[in-house]
């Protein structure tokens, strides 16, 4: 096979494979074995045809597309891996030329173009140090938490005043345009200050008492007339005001499982504590990325972007409170475009990872991987992972947990520090290495058992197997 690789950008290039007659003869004795299956042939049984009668009965234009399908995508995968490209996106492939006959001497020839990563040398991570604020939890942590904790405990009750910032006022109200009713509702409790509803209304409401009612201008935020100028009508039906309870014993008895005010300050600070622990940790693993992609230039695939940014944007539309048919703005294309330049530089940085750090990715940390999704999402993992292999997503979930073993495996080469020189121990966030070893190795093994027993004819044809990240 002839590979010859011209590069188109910075993060495309264009293949053009010519393959020998040698290379394309198992494709096509496949084909006409497939197809030999599929035909009735008058004094041959299914799947016995010989390929000559194939190619006179059938023809050979309708054998070479059937070897073109199916090798197609087998050589073109085996194109990249020769010449170390790693795609970033579906090829586009385009067949030029394709013998017409078995003696046709025409070769097999196909483009392939396709965005590809870049290429880059990363650092090596062996003996890599890396600098991370201390986590600190101090007494006003403290004192936030347990304030949260007594907002839920409050109660409300009702008040003989104007209502003011903070209270809750149940209200009706009723938006007009050119005097014509457009909207309107009943009974709605809201907190003065909150500015959770209609621009205006909290200033419309301070100060007003149980059965007063005033007018303002405000602008729809929803419905047929979002966006438009309306003259809302609010009536005050009751003021009603928060009350805590008093941050004591009885309240600690109250809110948690512990006796004293005490030892729920000694809890909360221990939650405290671990939650900042987590919170360095992540701020480890953001500080290990930015080291390994420091000094990089690092192109992203411009197709790539321009499809994932579009579909940010998509879904940032369906999931916000904006009107389907409301054009994105200047600044949420930035924000999406800069995410979405990020999270590709970071995938790739990490994909180059995996193959440095010569990361091994198994079915069994796939189907782990693909559960644990599905679980979230309150989905049965076999239906999720189904799924996944039907719609041909199956290499990018493998290309993800690659990303995840390398990513950690990474971070137990470095060697973390606080400001204050400590060393950090984050193994409770990576893993053990020796465990994950252990467990590679029982994999190995059973992998090798399932291989004899194959050999042997009594392997079951769901034996696992093992895949290599890309």
């Amino acid at each position: 096979m002839k590979i010859s690789v011209r590069n188109l950008e910075p993060t495309k290039v264009r293949l053009t494979v010519t393959v020998e007659a040698e290379e394309l003869n198992p494709y096509l004795d496949a084909a006409r074995k497939e197809i030999g299956k599929q035909v009735n042939i008058p004094g041959f049984r299914k799947g016995h045809v010989p390929g000559k009668i194939i190619d006179q009965r059938v023809g050979f234009a309708s054998v070479a597309g059937e070897a073109v399908n199916n090798g197609v995508p087998e050589l073109y995968s085996k194109a990249l891996n020769e010449k170390k490209i790693h795609p970033m996106d579906q090829p586009k492939l385009d067949v030029k030329e394709v013998p017409q006959s078995p003696s046709d001497e025409t070769k097999l020839k196909f483009t392939a173009e396709v965005e590809v990563r870049p290429k880059f040398e990363l650092p090596a991570v062996e003996g890599m140090a890396i600098e991370v604020a201390r986590p600190e939890v101090s007494d006003e942590d403290v004192d936030k938490r347990i304030e949260a904790l007594r907002q839920r405990f409050g109660t409300l009750v009702g008040v003989d005043r104007p209502a003011k910032k903070g209270d809750y006022a149940n209200i009706d109200l009723d938006a007009k345009i050119d005097d014509k009713s457009v909207d309107s509702q009943e009974g709605v409790s809201y907190e003065l200050g909150s500015a959770t509803m209609l621009d205006g209304l909290d200033e419309a409401l301070d100060g007003l008492s149980a059965g007063e009612e005033t007018t303002f201008e405000g602008t729809l935020e929803a419905g047929e007339h979002q966006g438009e100028k309306a003259q809302v009508s609010v009536k005050v039906n009751s003021v009603k005001t928060e009350e805590l309870p008093d941050i004591d014993d009885d309240f600690a008895q109250e809110a948690s499982e512990f006796d004293t005010l005490e030892e729920l300050k000694a809890d909360v600070r221990k939650q405290s504590e671990a939650d900042a622990e987590g919170r360095q940790a992540t701020e480890a693993r953001d500080a290990f990325i930015a080291k390994l992609e420091d000094g990089l230039e690092l192109p992203v695939p411009a197709g790539v972007k321009a499809n994932m940014v579009e579909e940010r944007l998509k879904n940032a539309q369906t999931q916000g409170d904006a009107a389907k048919d409301a054009a994105p703005t200047d600044d949420q294309k930035k924000e999406a475009e800069e995410a979405v330049e990020k999270e590709l530089r970071d995938q790739m940085v990490l994909d180059s990872l995996a193959e440095q750090l010569d990361v091994k990715v198994s079915q069994t940390d796939v189907t782990n991987f693909l559960s644990s999704i599905a679980q979230q999402y309150g989905m049965d993992p076999n239906n999720f992972i189904n799924a996944i292999v039907n719609n041909g997503q199956l290499g990018s979930a493998v290309q993800e947990v690659g990303r995840s073993k390398g990513l950690l495996a990474g971070m137990r080469a470095v060697t973390f520090k606080d400001t204050d020189g400590n060393v950090l121990d984050l193994s409770k966030f990576l893993g053990d290495e020796a465990q994950e070893e252990e467990n590679e190795s029982v994999e190995a093994a059973s992998a090798a058992a399932a291989v004899a027993d194959q050999v042997a004819g009594k392997a079951d044809k769901n034996s696992e197997t093992e895949a290599s990240a890309e």
